[in-house]
């Protein structure tokens, strides 16, 4: 057989069998009683309740298309909505690791350890002015942070009003006479208004014309204004001691633990610098204002500092012992789910049935934070897994159904 037939008989049998398929297609064979499963086009429509973009389960729109994101929006059908709560099976809760716990009531832990800077405590602060006007001499003390004890020579002022006074004051020490007197006690009183006394005169006698100024306390010149040959007026700061004494400390607390904090609260402090010391005081008062950016209370606690030891700017750890109070129901802190606002916990129902519970909590400590309100104690709560599933209650808008004050709204897709 020569190649052209062997070809035309391939064809012929090409055709053959499409022919046939063709036919048998239009001849139903299956067994009575059986049907074939709908088409789409014969489904039933169901109800959409809204759009949504499975990357934003929050965003809700009221038509198909995509979404800001780009993403094609998918519908959420109304027999799919969701009861309030997600179902896990056991397999997959086993290998998420999930961990539950029990809500409890106790006595939250006492202590409250917080951070805080030493400071300086202003109320051991004293500014050497000058009283008159008049031109400085000589510097004693030429650098900021220079220790003085009380009485030290600080600067000499050349201060003709000064002078005159002294002078004054000198001539009538030794009268006898009563006018004499009068006069002597009048010019002491001068001597008094110009932050000056006799001794100053006497001392003033080896320094020339100049008057030497001493310092009024014991501590550290904080400040030095003024330079040798530098014209001063009355008024003016010369210098700024600071007592070291005593210090502040100023502690950081939470708003949610500030609350159990008052005046007289027992306070432990430790230093860095100074490891294995500790400083024992009181809180003197919690301050009334709130850091905006960290959202703290400032603990103004006062510290003897007798040797020195403790220095302004000095990180501070600081625990402080509030009173015990009422025992309230706590979870532990990792079964929280804060975002901004809103803060809720997930709850175990049974059977693999969990749900998206919002909550108000209170102050925090020892690893665990009161729930004010929106459990129960003896409820069982997520401390391991909970994210993924506050996931899947986001996306099949259980969270909706928590606040009883809001309504799933659409959003117009521009």
């Amino acid at each position: 057989m020569n190649r052209p037939v062997r070809f035309a008989l391939g064809a012929l049998v090409i055709a053959t069998i499409a022919i046939a398929s063709f036919f048998a297609g239009r001849h139903d064979t299956r067994p009575p009683g059986s049907h074939a499963a709908p088409t789409a086009a014969e489904t039933p429509a169901k109800p959409i309740l809204y759009w949504y973009d499975p990357m934003v389960p929050n965003q809700h729109f009221d038509h198909p298309g995509l979404s800001p994101m780009g993403m094609q929006m998918v519908p959420r059908m109304k027999q799919d909505a969701p009861k309030g709560s997600v179902h896990i099976d056991a397999s997959t809760m086993q290998n998420l690791g999930m961990r539950t716990t029990l809500v409890e009531q106790r006595v939250m832990a006492t202590a409250v350890d917080v951070t805080g800077n030493v400071t300086w405590d202003v109320r051991q602060s004293a500014t050497v002015s000058a009283r008159v006007d008049g031109i400085v001499e000589h510097l004693d003390v030429r650098a900021p942070y220079t220790m003085v004890s009380k009485g030290a020579p600080l600067l000499a002022l050349l201060a003709p009003q000064w002078r005159s006074a002294l002078a004054e004051a000198e001539a009538l020490r030794h009268t006898q006479s009563a006018d004499a007197q009068a006069l002597r006690d009048a010019s002491q009183a001068r001597l008094r208004v110009l932050g000056l006394s006799p001794a100053d005169g006497m001392a003033s006698r080896s320094d020339g014309a100049a008057i030497r100024l001493r310092a009024p306390v014991a501590g550290v010149v904080i400040t030095v204004d003024v330079r040798e040959g530098q014209r001063v007026s009355a008024g003016q700061t010369l210098m700024t001691i600071n007592g070291l004494t005593s210090v502040w400390v100023e502690a950081a607390v939470p708003q949610g633990q500030a609350a159990s904090i008052r005046a007289g609260t027992p306070v432990t402090v430790r230093v860095d610098a100074l490891p294995g010391r500790v400083f024992a005081g009181k809180v003197e008062t919690l301050l009334p204002d709130i850091d905006t950016a960290s959202r703290t209370q400032r603990a103004r606690i006062v510290l003897a500092n007798a040797d020195g030891a403790l220095a302004p700017g000095m990180f501070a750890h600081v625990a402080l012992a509030p009173a015990s109070g009422d025992a309230v129901a706590v979870v532990p802190d990792e079964a929280v789910i804060a975002e901004g606002d809103d803060t809720r916990v997930i709850v175990a129902e049974g059977e693999g049935r969990f749900r998206a519970v919002a909550v108000t909590t209170g102050r925090s400590a020892g690893g665990l934070t009161e729930v004010r309100n929106g459990l129960t104690v003896g409820q069982r709560v997520v401390v391991s897994g909970q994210f993924l599933i506050d996931s899947e209650a986001n996306l099949s808008g259980a969270l909706e159904r928590l606040n009883a004050t809001s309504h799933p709204s659409m959003e117009h897709h521009p």
